[in-house]
């Protein structure tokens, strides 16, 4: 039986259950913003192509110590049988590539670059990550307060950013990095230099997240559901945690992922200064650096932890510009 039309000046008008008779159910469902956000991200095959780069990478951080045990591989291991001491160069093929090295060797120790650069990963990923959420959270926190309260606050916090955007980092990091390599706060060693790092590099970061974070909360303040918390009694506390943080989520999100990489480029040249990752631990900035003597005698071994860092930044960029497209509401 069909719904009923009602006529209007002499023009039929279908009623809408008329309308919608013989569509299901399960079509007519509304998408959340987390839905339309995947399905804009999906379509950029680009950035899925960098986020399924980034996944693996993240993994492979993760596991680098089961991998190597599972493999048998030892990035400290000497294999001065495969070293040929008057070239200063890996014997046999281009850059000592075999089935058991598959990336070549160390032309001066004759180390499996393979090992060397999982073994690196998580010491990269871990530093970049770890300065990455410590700068995110100050410059969060005290973005969002600068932009809302505003006034004498957000003066104050302000000239606090441009005062830190002042700092000389990279001089500034290498002087600090040099001074505590002894020992420090109870620790010394890798975990010593990898706290350093972290705090060095997402210390005086947090700047740039801050200014983001500010001048988004400037506009959102002004919102209708902000208006409507403070209607409501609300006081500031709430409607900086309830109110406007959720909705900072996303460009913090795609800041972070643009973040990262810088952090990773920052680590290694530390390590390619000779003040972040000590030998023999394996950092992707000290195989660069071991590498400049001897990149006539083995360019391989310079290219290598070089495409690594190339593949890890260009993973993050590009997951981080289709996150941007995904989440922004006005990409269409």
């Amino acid at each position: 039986m069909t719904a009923p039309i009602e006529t209007t000046h002499g023009q039929a008008e279908a009623q809408p259950e008329a309308i919608l008779s013989g569509v299901e159910r399960s079509e007519i469902q509304g998408r959340s913003l987390g839905q339309i956000a995947w399905m804009r991200f999906r379509r950029d095959k680009v950035a899925v192509a960098g986020g399924i780069v980034v996944v693996l990478l993240v993994l492979l951080a993760i596991l680098a110590k089961p991998i190597e045990h599972i493999f048998g591989l030892d990035p400290t291991a000497f294999h001065q049988d495969l070293v040929d001491p008057v070239k200063v160069a890996p014997k046999g093929g281009w850059g000592g590539m075999s089935w058991d090295h598959p990336l070549g060797i160390d032309p001066q120790y004759g180390r499996d670059l393979l090992a060397r650069i999982i073994e690196g990963s998580w010491v990269s990923m871990l530093v970049a990550t770890g300065a990455t959420i410590l700068s995110n959270v100050i410059g969060t926190v005290l973005g969002v307060i600068a932009g809302y309260y505003g006034g004498w606050v957000d003066s104050l916090i302000s000239r606090l950013m441009d005062t830190f955007l002042a700092f000389p980092l990279l001089l500034f990091a290498i002087s600090i990095s040099a001074s505590l390599q002894d020992g420090a706060f109870g620790l010394n060693g890798l975990p010593l230099r990898i706290s350093v790092l972290i705090f060095v590099i997402g210390f005086f970061n947090w700047p740039y997240m801050g200014r983001i974070v500010r001048g988004q909360t400037l506009s959102l303040r002004e919102r209708e559901f902000v208006e409507a918390a403070r209607s409501m009694g609300a006081r500031g506390p709430y409607i900086l945690f309830k109110e406007l943080l959720p909705n900072l989520v996303a460009p913090i999100l795609v800041y972070s992922t643009l973040l990262i990489p810088t952090n990773i480029l920052f680590e290694a040249a530390l390590s390619f200064l000779g003040v972040g990752i000590a030998p023999p631990q394996a950092s992707w900035g000290g195989m660069l650096n071991d590498a400049v003597d001897l990149f006539y005698a083995d360019p391989q071994y310079m290219v290598v932890p070089g495409l690594a860092i190339f593949i890890t930044v260009l993973a993050f960029n590009l997951l981080g510009d289709g996150l941007r497209d995904a989440l922004d509401p006005r990409s269409k």
